[in-house]
């Protein structure tokens, strides 16, 4: 999406793209939560922005899969359901396996150290039962070392996939029992095999087999969960 130069040298974003990081804000931040309908002429009631740029960016939205056009009703934000979050922490579990393994060359004594105390704080949280800072710290954690992969076209797509399961499940580990403390204990082992530099092979495995193992263990209680149900 083109921006254009305002005075001084400045870019400015243009008003598609202003619309379009708005309305993924209010998806991301639960203020236009699942099935909510995105109406373009109350928005450009509110805004200084014509019918248009919402409009483009609505479209940008259901291109990306955040929004879905439902005959007869208009643009709603899409539901995301377990399938969803499958989908999205195997696309993680192999885009951040590669990236971590590029990262080793990049990361620095303080970027582990940084990693380090990110997880010895999400420990605190799970003591004080806090999920939503476990998560955020949970996050944090994964970006601190992905984004040193030196690939920015890669760490886009992991951000858009991040993005994806923290909208699905914010908190995740709390529907698997169990799973944030062995969670935490992966990133220390990971963290240390970072550290020594060790053969970038088996750091792949094990970062994206740490998150299949959040995936299988979610998916293996959702699973028993629907069995005593019925």
């Amino acid at each position: 999406m083109s921006s254009t130069a305002s005075q001084g040298g400045r870019v400015r974003m243009s008003k598609t793209e202003e619309c379009y990081v708005t309305l993924k804000g209010r998806i991301m931040d639960g203020t236009y939560g699942p099935g909510h309908r995105i109406v373009v002429d109350q928005l450009k009631r509110e805004s200084n922005a014509s019918v248009i740029p919402w409009r483009e960016a609505v479209r940008r939205l259901e291109a990306e899969g955040w929004v879905e056009v439902v005959p007869h009703v208009g643009a709603i934000v899409k539901t995301f359901d377990t399938g969803a979050f499958a989908s999205s922490m195997r696309i993680v579990a192999r885009l951040e396996g590669l990236a971590t393994a590029l990262s080793v060359e990049h990361l620095t004594a303080e970027n582990i150290d940084a990693a380090r105390a990110m997880n010895r704080d999400m420990e605190k949280a799970l003591g004080e039962f806090d999920p939503v800072r476990f998560g955020r710290l949970n996050r944090a954690f994964h970006a601190e070392i992905y984004t040193r992969c030196g690939d920015e076209h890669l760490t886009q797509l992991l951000d858009a996939e991040w993005a994806r399961v923290d909208l699905v499940r914010r908190s995740a580990y709390w529907y698997a029992p169990g799973r944030a403390l062995a969670s935490v204990a992966e990133h220390d082992a990971l963290l240390d095999l970072l550290e020594i530099r060790a053969d970038t092979e088996v750091i792949e495995t094990t970062a994206r087999r740490h998150e299949l193992n959040t995936l299988e263990a979610i998916t293996s209680y959702q699973e028993r969960l629907d069995s005593e149900a019925v």
